[in-house]
């Protein structure tokens, strides 16, 4: 069969010149296209040694690190299903998606070596190696000792290369599975219509856990076989020492707010970038126009999920406009459409549907829920409102899936609220996103206490702490509210949207 491994695609767009360099540490040492290519091989033996075949799933909760890219790459060449986690889930979280996901293999970081033991015999995981931070640990020690690389394994296009969970509406998560062709399809896409060149070096601040660091970010260099400074999370005071030395910087809105903040941050030292890049989460256009102002660079926003990479993105070419996600990427097609599924005219608001060869196969063991997201004709319901003007460009005006984006990160309101439902004294609540200028959105609980002791003994402290250690802490809410009653409409339905109107003034 004709291999459509994504490590393949990947390894022939490497340089020619494999001592080129592809990951630059915050230390100054640097990892190698060779070095990357070794690494991989030798990972990805040591998984077939275990017994792994294509399509077992390989699920990996470990910081940044070069390793940890590596790691990533050594499970396409494998042909298994590579599952990122963020490390800051917790307990019962990881509980879950073992368990759903039934991976053959389980990296976790050292110190969480006790807990993950205990959760993959619970959960019939028969392997857990370590990564540790420093990018030292067993996984590592035993892939030493494979002397010959595996080769790549041949894949089809809709074999799966990845599963990335997605927290659900009902609280339950849901992994989108996404094959080769898919992220095939938009590596090669973004990485034309963004222009990158073998010369370029990109500033990597983003966690590779998430589509936009793992995929859009890390793909678009390899593809174009050029440099990362791969630092390990975002600091801005870093950014603006590295920034001279760059090409592309991606980051969240988070990031540009943050680098705002920084007196430095001016045209002489972004003299050098060529692209900034902003994505994950609706870009203010005050900070759009602000960060113009002060470095004379016009940052591109894009548009996309974790179900499908990208979507849109405002031109390279062209203008950008504040305040829309630009225009459909080449390969997908997007459309919006009223209640009746038909297209909306030009300006009207309506759900954004699109299809193409980046949209993910499905949710992993949920047939009817991945059924229910998709419109006749292959389109996939995004669950985002928006509207396209007579040129084509798309604003996101509201997601109908109650979605909140703190920080670039999905929270999705029914998990928190099932948190607080259950602390002894509380009647009712409902978590809503706030305005926030550092986070976009600031994960916010308005509760409802009984009028007992167990009620009059919670606060805004009590309910924050009770919340911490069970998930991750960008789904912890930054403030609690108290009401009498929770508004309603006519069905009962609580009504976030007056919510979040009042909240947003402050208490009332």
């Amino acid at each position: 069969m004709n291999d459509a491994n994504l490590y393949s695609l990947l390894r022939s767009r490497f340089p020619k010149r494999l001592d080129a360099p592809c990951l630059i540490l915050p230390d100054g040492r640097a990892w190698t296209y060779g070095d990357i290519d070794q690494a991989s091989g030798r990972i990805a033996a040591l998984i077939s040694t275990l017994g792994l075949l294509p399509g077992d799933r390989v699920a990996v909760q470990v910081e940044k690190s070069p390793e940890a890219l590596v790691l990533y790459l050594a499970c396409l060449r494998a042909g298994t299903v590579f599952l990122p986690l963020n490390p800051a889930y917790q307990r019962h979280e990881l509980a879950y998606f073992l368990g759903d996901a039934e991976p053959g293999l389980f990296v976790c970081r050292p110190q969480m070596r006790t807990l993950a033991d205990e959760l993959a015999a619970d959960a019939g995981v028969a392997h857990v190696l370590e990564l540790g931070d420093d990018g030292r640990g067993s996984l590592i020690d035993c892939a030493a000792a494979q002397n010959v690389p595996l080769p790549t394994v041949p894949r089809r296009d809709d074999d799966l290369a990845a599963i990335l969970y997605t927290s659900g509406t009902t609280g339950r998560a849901k992994g989108a599975m996404l094959s080769h062709r898919n992220l095939a399809a938009n590596a090669r896409v973004l990485s034309s219509y963004w222009r990158f060149r073998p010369d370029d070096v990109l500033l990597h601040m983003l966690p590779i856990y998430h589509v936009h660091g793992l995929f859009v970010a890390s793909h678009c260099a390899l593809m174009s076989g050029s440099a990362m400074f791969f630092e390990p999370r975002f600091d801005s005071q870093r950014a603006l020492e590295l920034l001279p030395h760059a090409t592309v910087f991606m980051g969240v809105p988070t990031y540009y707010v943050r680098l705002l903040a920084e007196p430095g941050c001016d045209g002489a030292r972004c003299a050098g970038i060529r692209l900034f890049v902003s994505g994950s989460a609706p870009l203010a256009t005050e900070t759009f126009e602000a960060f113009r102002e002060r470095t004379g660079h016009t940052i591109l926003e894009r548009y996309g999920m974790t179900e499908g990479g990208m979507f849109a993105s405002n031109p390279f070419e062209g203008e950008r406009r504040g305040g829309t996600v630009g225009l459909p990427l080449p390969g997908t097609e997007l459309r919006i459409v009223g209640e009746d599924g038909q297209p909306v005219r030009d300006g009207e608001v309506g759900g954004i549907e699109v299809r193409g060869d980046n949209v993910f196969v499905g949710y992993w063991r949920m047939p009817d829920k991945t059924a229910e997201e998709f419109s006749p004709g292959g389109w996939f319901k995004t669950g985002d409102l928006g509207s396209r003007d007579a040129e084509g460009y798309v604003s996101i005006v509201g997601r109908s899936k109650d979605l909140v984006i703190s920080g670039g990160l999905n929270v999705y309101p029914k998990e928190v609220e099932a948190l607080i439902d259950g602390l002894p004294g509380v009647v009712e609540s409902a978590v809503i996103g706030l305005p926030d200028p550092d986070f976009g959105e600031a994960v916010t609980a308005v509760v409802v206490v009984a009028r007992d002791a167990a009620g009059a003994a919670l606060g805004e402290a009590e309910i924050i702490g009770a919340v911490k250690g069970l998930v991750a802490n960008f789904k912890v809410p930054k403030r609690v509210f108290f009401v009498a009653e929770l508004p309603r409409n006519a069905m009962g339905k609580v009504q976030k949207n007056r919510l979040r109107q009042d909240f947003s003034r402050g208490p009332v």
